[in-house]
């Protein structure tokens, strides 16, 4: 599996694509392949990443790595054939790595937000800055109060006691909140899905 780390980010999404298909169709073989070959990836950003966080021991990865890979299972129904299978695999490394450091007590304000995920969905193009840019306009078309408590908890960190507090909100209000909050981001960002090309 070294050589996988030495192929571009594009060649492993060309590489991994046709192969998740084909396990998402049933072929057991297809899926084994994958698991292994995105676990490469994945293992070496949970170990960058932890580090950056302060903690570099390598079982620390393999936990994140196994909590990851079996989130990859579970979610495999919520893929878009239409988007880099790459992509959507880092995005959960990244959720459960955030949920482990939370879980530890650590902060996650210094892990980067989206730029691994960017750099894993393809060649450098135009299409990473558009859907930032998509990512910014969803919230600035939430209430203040509702990015506020979006930004403090999914982007800082934060817990949803902490943000409501800060907020002034009762913790159940805040769990509402951003609930619709992310809901009206994700209508936001599938009509802007729908434009023409």
């Amino acid at each position: 599996m070294r050589e996988t780390q030495d192929v571009s980010l594009q060649e492993l999404e060309t590489q991994l694509r046709p192969i998740f298909l084909a396990a998402l169709a049933g072929d057991a073989a297809a899926y084994r392949l994958f698991l292994d070959t995105i676990s490469v990836r994945l293992r070496g950003y949970l170990r960058q990443m932890l580090a950056r966080a302060g903690r570099s021991e390598a079982s620390e990865a393999e936990d994140v790595l196994q909590e990851t890979l079996l989130a990859l299972h579970l979610s495999r129904h919520t893929y878009d054939a239409t988007s880099p299978v790459t992509a959507w695999a880092h995005a959960i490394a990244r959720y459960k790595l955030v949920d482990h450091l939370r879980r530890s007590g650590r902060h996650v304000a210094n892990l980067p937000l989206d730029d691994e995920a960017y750099q894993l969905a393809g060649p450098a193009d135009d299409a990473a800055s558009e859907a930032r840019l998509d990512l910014e306009r969803a919230m600035a078309a939430l209430p203040g109060r509702t990015r506020a408590l979006i930004d403090k908890v999914k982007l800082q960190g934060a817990s949803v006691a902490e943000a409501a507090r800060a907020a002034g909100m009762t913790e159940t209000a805040a769990k509402v909140a951003i609930h619709r909050g992310l809901q009206a981001m994700a209508r936001f960002l599938s009509r802007r899905g729908e434009r023409p090309g």
